[in-house]
């Protein structure tokens, strides 16, 4: 838990320099195959610290997640395994340290029901990124369909992010502190309840 209370901290501190930009770009790559904490807290930081710039900043955050996402598939798909179907030493690595076997066996179960949506939850609710983009790559989910749903699903938490510091300012970090992560999980279900509910009813 000091750990990652030190590497919040670290992250925030970027936030004061120069280089919180690119220090925000790199965060929301690295976010989307190993870095435990999400590109939202020095999103926030750099929103709260200059507000006309939170859409610029969300787009920089979007534009690093993106790359981020497609390197991290292109690591599933390209060195997850060998030849003969045996696990490489960096998934190993992988298991012994960002998430579990277990956990990717039930991804992979999950991919081949709902794909896009899957994608689209993993990246708009606080659900890990991680495992998903990894996975999408190991189980050769469709590319341009995977690099679609995680556009719309990660700009829109992004700009929901700053969206809202630039319309509210300060006063609404508390707001995002406390609530955002069940705004957006309800937002999700609304979202994809609807979906389904069209698709059956119809």
């Amino acid at each position: 838990m000091n750990i990652i209370k030190r590497l919040y901290n670290w992250v925030l501190s970027w936030s004061e320099t120069k280089w919180g930009p690119l220090a925000l770009f790199l965060l929301a790559l690295s976010e989307a195959s190993f870095f435990p904490l999400p590109p939202d807290v020095l999103l926030i930081a750099l929103c709260l610290g200059t507000p006309k710039k939170s859409f610029r900043y969300s787009g920089i955050c979007l534009a690093g997640t993106m790359v981020g996402a497609g390197l991290a598939y292109l690591l599933g798909y390209f060195l997850w395994q060998t030849p003969d179907g045996s696990y490489t030493g960096l998934a190993e690595w992988f298991y012994a340290h960002i998430f579990s076997l277990e956990t990717f066996d039930e991804i992979r179960v999950m991919f081949e029901e709902y794909d896009f949506w899957i994608i689209f939850t993993a990246g708009f609710t606080p659900v890990p990124y991680k495992i998903f983009t990894i996975a999408a790559g190991v189980f050769n989910l469709d590319f341009t369909m995977f690099m679609i749903a995680s556009a719309i699903s990660r700009g829109a938490r992004f700009f929901l992010v700053g969206g809202l510091i630039w319309k509210y300012g300060a006063p609404i970090k508390g707001f995002i502190d406390k609530y955002f992560n069940l705004l957006v999980t309800v937002l999700t279900v609304l979202l994809i309840g609807g979906f389904f509910a069209i698709k059956y009813l119809f």
